[in-house]
């Protein structure tokens, strides 16, 4: 089983400054290396403090020169809010710099204030994410760009340096309603899960994908990669306490920075199922919420944090998990420590399994 890091830049309640966050999340990438985790992943976000990555494949090209073997991964470039030519470029130029490590994660955004902020109508974005990452595929797969569709017209270019290897396996994008999952299965796309919605429905949405995919692409979907909010330590209560605590700062930042207590999404098109969400989070109440959120994501002693991750792996037949150490404001000594832990009790025995069976 695949193992990697994920590195989120979140400067939750401004509590530090913006430096001392980049000083500290970059020492934490320098650690997934030699620590044994085999990948690096940064998320893009704009203008708050949710996280501070506006250019993920910057951060990335960083750490490709900073490393040797680990994978480097977006989760996720937000297609909606980019042109996918230079997109393409960028895919192309860091998969050379690092000899063939990069792996795509794309995704089409659910934040107001970023769609505001680039002057992108947040209705349009399922067509033009759709649109995006038809072209972008097409584009790292043939080293050719070009597309006559509702929004984007692009005139045939070509991606120079043209990609040296196919990205066919190692193209994601992330998915949390149900259409966009089937849209991922039509476009060939992996699927990347950041856990935040009952399993049941995961495992129900997940066999209708892989059964699209297999239609359309006359080949079985690729092992879905699964994201988990992870916090390691010996004594179980001390690790409840922390998760407790710094999970539930971050679903507070997820609910500040996407607005879940407006009704915006339940009258934009392309979101009506969000909107659906928010309706349950006023049903159930913030705090059912937040604890829901809290179980359905990585935490405890090893042997608890292990044995999550296989409840996970056998629910959705995922071949990789994404530990994200650092959210809610946790201090970053007790971040290091997990990291630690982690790496030292849990990522051995992960990376031991063999490939899970296709479910």
């Amino acid at each position: 089983m695949h193992v990697g890091s994920s590195i989120f830049f979140q400067n939750r309640l401004r509590s530090r400054t913006d430096l001392e966050v980049y000083q500290n999340e970059l020492r934490l990438a320098d650690l997934a290396e030699p620590l044994g985790f085999q990948s690096i992943w940064g998320v893009e976000h704009h203008f708050t403090d949710y996280t501070m990555c506006p250019d993920v494949l910057q951060f990335l090209s960083y750490m490709a020169g900073r490393t040797e073997k680990v994978q480097l991964g977006s989760m996720v470039v937000v297609l909606p809010w980019h042109n996918p030519v230079r997109i393409a470029e960028q895919f192309s130029v860091l998969d050379h710099l690092s000899g063939g490590r990069a792996v795509v994660g794309v995704g089409r955004g659910l934040g107001r204030v970023e769609f505001e902020g680039f002057n992108v109508n947040m209705a349009e974005s399922r067509t033009r994410f759709a649109e995006g990452a038809k072209m972008l595929v097409q584009a790292l797969d043939e080293g050719v760009a070009e597309l006559d569709g509702e929004f984007i017209k692009q005139s045939r270019v070509d991606i120079r340096p043209k990609p040296f290897k196919s990205f066919r396996g190692r193209t994601y994008a992330a998915a949390v309603s149900p259409e966009s999952s089937l849209a991922l299965a039509q476009l060939g796309l992996g699927m990347l899960i950041i856990p935040q919605k009952p399993w049941s429905e995961v495992e129900s949405e997940l066999k209708s994908y892989r059964e699209i995919f297999q239609e359309v692409n006359g080949s079985p979907a690729p092992p879905p990669i699964v994201v988990g909010f992870t916090f390691c330590h010996e004594d179980e209560d001390v690790a409840r306490a922390m998760a407790t605590e710094y999970v539930g700062e971050y679903w507070e930042s997820i609910m500040d920075h996407y607005e879940f207590h407006s009704d915006h999404l339940k009258t934009t098109k392309g979101y009506e199922y969000y909107g659906k969400f928010t309706e349950k989070i006023d049903q159930y109440g913030d705090q059912d919420v937040k604890d829901f959120f809290l179980d359905l994501q990585v935490w405890g002693t090893p042997e608890q944090c292990y044995q999550k991750i296989m409840d996970t792996r056998a629910r959705t037949g995922a071949d990789s998990f994404l530990a994200a150490f650092s959210f809610g404001g946790m201090p970053y000594d007790e971040v290091e420590k997990s990291m630690r832990l982690f790496a030292k009790e849990v990522n051995p025995r992960l990376q031991e399994l063999p490939a899970a069976a296709l479910k």
